[in-house]
């Protein structure tokens, strides 16, 4: 049974309420994504707002208004890439399997993360403008090194999950590894960046494993 409403209906001749203040002409998470990627693409200090307006689709006072200045719209960004990297990397560090083909999974993972974007390869944010801005602001410096932590501590904790299984001899250090394992991540970011191509970067993380875990 349709219930009437509470509020008698306006005469015919009575015009409508306005509205107070302007609708919301955009969706703030898509907006973040555009600024994402401009950041990403050429970084802070090349990013200005007017390159970030016409990104998103906002004016300055929206930009403003919606998320800060261009430095807090810059770590606002950061955050969400490494939320999206996260979402991408968690499940193949937690599900159980061989060490060799774990580390294969994360590396084919960084490298479609690394290699896209539509004007070419847009490595990886950390290493591409995040590590040159950590330089002056601790905000940043320590969303830096909080990540690079993360990295070197999961990969620590399947290195020593692979010793326990006996995939690795005794005398293996699973932190000395993971910084190995972590510094691939960084070279491939940093050479898909420089358009290398893809099967390339496959050749290098091969002889990474292979020098880390044994063929």
């Amino acid at each position: 049974m349709v219930q009437k409403s509470k509020w008698p209906a306006p005469k015919a001749d009575t015009p409508a309420p306005k509205r107070r203040g302007r609708p919301r002409a955009y969706q703030p998470d898509i907006a973040l994504g555009k600024a994402l990627d401009l950041f990403r693409k050429d970084g802070f200090a090349a990013t200005s707002l007017d390159d970030l307006s016409a990104a998103t689709g906002m004016n300055r006072p929206s930009l403003y208004g919606a998320f800060g200045d261009k430095r807090e719209l810059y770590i606002k960004s950061y955050a969400r890439y490494r939320d999206d990297a996260r979402s991408v990397m968690r499940e193949i560090f937690r599900e159980e399997m061989p060490i060799r083909e774990r580390l294969e999974r994360i590396y084919a993972a960084a490298l479609d993360i690394y290699l896209s974007g539509e004007s070419g390869p847009r490595g990886c944010f950390t290493v591409m403008t995040a590590g040159s801005e950590a330089v002056a602001d601790p905000e940043i410096r320590a969303m830096v090194l909080e990540g690079l932590s993360e990295f070197d501590k999961a990969f620590a904790a399947c290195f020593r999950l692979a010793k326990e299984k006996g995939e690795l001899p005794a005398s293996a250090d699973p932190a000395v590894l993971a910084q190995l394992a972590s510094a691939i991540i960084h070279t491939i970011a940093i050479r898909a960046r420089a358009r290398v191509p893809r099967k390339e970067l496959e050749a290098i993380v091969k002889g990474a494993l292979d020098v880390m875990v044994g063929a």
